[in-house]
């Protein structure tokens, strides 16, 4: 009889391996898209693993020596550094304290991309997959709740509001999130991994989430989809030179939403109300009930605010005390509780901050286009991109679900990018 011997399992030999961190990274990372979608609890988690799955890289101290040297960590890095230090003139004390815990992953989840043992290609696809069939499903789930009393939805679209995502994302970021996963569903289908039959699924879910996009009129995630392809169609005819395929993007561009509006409900009361809010705040109306107006309302205190503390700002942890401050003061015939906060990322830190505050913040974006291997990269192309636009018209970072896309995705996406071309193999050819 024949004798079978099987090699036992052995964490040590995971751990020399590099697979154990490796694993842990990968494990991080699936649950961070899945807690994007689904569960906060997951999310919150997911540093934790990441930090762990950097501590058992086995070349813990060459790995850390590199970390430093990723420009794209840094930079990240800088911005916490920079809340910290606003600690020393913040008047909000306790909400520094609680902004200090609650932004460790700015320096966490890079260390994790940083340090931990790199994913393979395959698993970066299946992370990638699992992101856009998920976002694909939350859409199709979403959908399906408009379609049970469209009347309903129609109105509410009509009047301003949005049809909630069916896991309660707010609307704002879930309709970014699936601009993201379009794009990236066609990216991945470029992939040498993708197969016949997933590249017909990706079209096909990039396909979902163009329409349901629409039929859902969501304004932003529409605004940052646009965006995205007039950013398309100028890399494609400045710097590729592909003339042909460039101007049938702009066409599309102009093709598409101009249909939408014509066969589009939705989409014909999301215009009506986005030209009967900047009317209301043009002529100096009652715009408590305008979420654009009061959005323009926000703009305009922040910016006096900034002008007023034009270097260092205010604090980042004061920036909600001094907008109340100059509301207070000033409010545009808004009630109290219609006092939003800046909806701009850009002023956030502006007004928080100062200009340094800004530059930080810029460099973060727009930093790694400095380097021809990351400005060559599509997934940091259509990422970064699209999150300026985003940027424009929400403070994404302060709401933790929008603080995590972007740690995550940064890290996952423009850290891992960097890594990848610094390493010793890419270096030599």
């Amino acid at each position: 009889m024949t004798e079978v011997l099987v090699a036992p399992f052995s964490l040590r030999q995971l751990y020399q391996g590099g697979r154990l961190s490796q694993y842990l990274l990968l494990l991080a990372c699936a649950a961070a898209v899945v807690g994007l979608f689904a569960s906060r609890a997951l999310v919150a988690l997911s540093p934790i693993v990441g930090l762990v799955a950097a501590c058992t890289q086995p070349n813990l101290r060459a790995s850390l020596k590199q970390w430093f040297h990723l420009r794209t960590v840094v930079c990240i890095a800088l911005l916490y550094v920079f809340l910290v230090i606003s600690g020393t003139y913040t008047t909000q004390y306790a909400v520094w304290q609680h902004e200090i815990y609650r932004k460790l992953p700015l320096l966490i989840v890079p260390l994790a991309f940083a340090v931990a043992v790199p994913l393979t290609e395959r698993q970066k696809y299946g992370i990638g997959l699992l992101y856009v069939v998920l976002a694909t499903s939350l859409a199709i789930s979403t959908l399906g709740r408009y379609l049970l009393d469209p009347e309903e939805a129609n109105r509410l679209i009509s009047i301003g509001q949005n049809v909630p995502a069916i896991t309660g994302i707010f609307h704002i970021h879930f309709s970014i999130m699936l601009a993201l996963a379009f794009f990236f569903a066609l990216l991945l289908r470029r992939n040498p991994l993708a197969t016949p039959s997933v590249r017909w699924v990706l079209l096909g879910c990039a396909t979902l989430m163009f329409i349901i996009m629409h039929v859902l009129a969501y304004r932003t995630g529409l605004m940052v989809l646009y965006a995205m392809l007039l950013f398309d169609a100028v890399i494609l005819i400045m710097l590729q030179r592909r003339f042909v395929l460039g101007v049938l993007v702009l066409v599309a561009m102009v093709g598409l939403p101009l249909g939408a509006y014509l066969t589009l409900e939705p989409i014909q009361g999301r215009v009506a109300v986005t030209l009967e809010d900047i009317d209301q705040y043009q002529s100096g109306r009652n715009i408590n009930d305008y979420s654009l107006a009061k959005r323009f309302a926000a703009w305009e205190t922040a910016t006096i605010i900034a002008r007023e503390h034009p270097w260092l700002g205010v604090g980042m942890a004061d920036v909600d005390a001094a907008m109340l401050g100059q509301y207070s003061y000033h409010n545009f015939g808004l009630k109290p509780k219609n006092w939003v906060m800046t909806h701009n990322q850009y002023l956030e830190y502006l007004v928080g901050g100062g200009a340094v505050g800004l530059l930080l913040w810029l460099l973060v974006l727009f930093g790694p286009f400095l380097q021809p291997a990351l400005r060559q990269n599509p997934y940091v192309i259509h990422f970064l991109l699209m999150m300026s636009v985003a940027n424009l018209v929400d403070s994404l970072l302060q709401m933790q679900i929008g603080f995590n896309l972007f740690v995550f995705l940064y890290g996952f996406i423009v850290v891992s990018a960097e890594r990848a071309a610094r390493s010793p193999a890419n270096v030599a050819t």
